[in-house]
């Protein structure tokens, strides 16, 4: 989550996150992880009290006013929590669409770049 300010709006830190703030706490599917009442200010949801809590990384380029909260490790021990990937289609190197689960069953390495 790419951020310019370390305080988030709720709905925003909810949707880009999968984590929902009840009254017991940040939760996501089975769990739940007590916040400390510090995390809600009159702008939003302090980032950093969130990242501590929910062992999410926190990297600030301060020069630029840029911030990235990076997605939860210390609950569950990994940064993924799931190893599927979602059925993406593209073009093959002829122009014909070539879908992802074409693939299904089988191991597949995929690689991303971008110029920026």
């Amino acid at each position: 989550m790419i951020l310019d300010s370390l305080v988030v709006a709720q709905d925003a830190f909810e949707d880009r996150t999968g984590w929902r703030l009840e009254p017991q706490g940040a939760c996501k599917g089975e769990v739940c992880v007590p916040l400390p009442a510090e995390v809600r200010n009159a702008d939003g949801l302090d980032v950093r009290v969130l990242a501590e809590r929910l062992g999410m990384p926190l990297v600030a380029d301060e020069e630029h006013g840029l911030f990235a909260l990076g997605p939860e490790t210390g609950i569950t021990g990994r940064a993924l929590t799931t190893a599927e990937a979602p059925d993406v289609e593209l073009p093959d190197l002829d122009g014909n669409p070539f879908r992802l689960s074409n693939l299904r069953g089988r191991k597949v390495l995929l690689v991303a770049w971008a110029s920026w």
